[in-house]
């Protein structure tokens, strides 16, 4: 538990949402191979540790998936609209962008595991595979050696059984860097690309991902107000029995055109899909709103400006 909550200490004081995944998954990961996990040795040393290994990966996985605002702008409703391929691969391309921040979790999981080398000693001691049998056992027979490694990791210790141990881990911990590496690696590159393509100046990014934070947290805020206005207009009608006071609310067509994904475009700068639904409210006399059209071309979105319909984790 003090693993565990050192964990949540650091994911608080981080700023960043991503480093706070990752130590709350290294967290996770102590805890478990401490407390939960125990190699049966046996037959089923390979299965047992692989699970281990690969399924909270694979929940994780899901679990950013259903936290995601994205996922369900893109899937809520699309089983009513008409089918065509444009729609199809704006959704697909969404959902993409969506698993490389999916992605994060699982892939912290199995790089911490593989650096505490505990899951792959107890898969791996249950393998089939000649090559690596006869690369753990040296110049022991195999078929007495790999007798011997199922049972290998509930032994005491002793100098061969040690030597095998010590490979098994190294072997591990070497996946688990070249893992890491291979994530910062591409997480770099693709921060960079996206960067460079991006039409508009770091300033202004910076300003864009502020204003998207206040609107969503104003957005909480009006929303609830509405809503107990609403209801206690509902409720005060009901029990005093009298006509209810006329309150506005925006319609059904309003509703869904700000929960669209926002597309950015050089041409009409709009920072969400509330700011464009104001703007060209302007346009049907509706509201009298100064605009911010400018006459520049448009231009479809670079990944730099993904970040618009992002959701905020609690």
């Amino acid at each position: 538990m003090d693993k565990f909550k050192t964990a949540v200490a650091i994911a608080h004081k981080q700023t960043s949402m991503g480093l706070g995944l990752v130590a709350l998954t290294a967290g996770g990961e102590q805890i478990f191979s401490a407390v939960v996990f125990s190699c049966p040795c046996n037959q089923l040393n390979f299965f047992y540790g692989l699970v281990f290994l690969l399924v909270p990966a694979l929940a994780l996985l899901l679990l950013g998936f259903i936290l995601s605002e994205r996922t369900w702008k893109v899937l809520t409703g699309m089983c009513q609209e008409p089918r065509c391929w444009r729609r199809l691969f704006t959704a697909g391309s969404v959902l993409c962008r969506v698993s490389c921040i999916a992605l994060v979790a699982p892939c912290s999981w199995i790089a911490m595991a593989l650096l505490n080398g505990k899951y792959y000693e107890c898969a791996m001691t249950g393998t089939n595979v000649t090559a690596y049998i006869k690369h753990l056992c040296g110049d022991k027979s195999l078929d007495q050696c790999q007798l011997e490694l199922s049972s290998l990791p509930c032994l005491g210790p002793k100098e061969d059984r040690q030597r095998v141990l010590v490979t098994l881990r190294a072997d591990s911990q070497i996946l688990g860097w070249l893992l890491i590496a291979s994530i910062m690696l591409s997480n770099l590159l693709m921060i960079c690309m996206a960067r460079c393509t991006s039409p508009i100046s770091y300033l202004q990014l910076k300003f864009w991902r502020t204003y998207v934070q206040e609107e969503s947290n104003l957005m909480d805020s009006y929303s609830s107000k509405h809503a107990k206005e609403l209801a206690e207009r509902n409720l005060k009608s009901f029990f005093n029995q009298q006509p209810p006071e006329n309150i506005s609310t925006p319609s059904n067509r309003a509703w869904k055109k700000i929960s669209s994904l926002y597309k950015f475009s050089t041409k009409d700068h709009y920072y969400s899909t509330i700011h464009r639904y104001v703007e060209e409210s302007c346009d049907n006399d509706l509201m009298k709103i100064a605009s911010v059209k400018s006459s520049g071309t448009a231009d479809n979105i670079p990944a730099a400006l993904s970040f618009v319909d992002d959701v905020r984790m609690a």
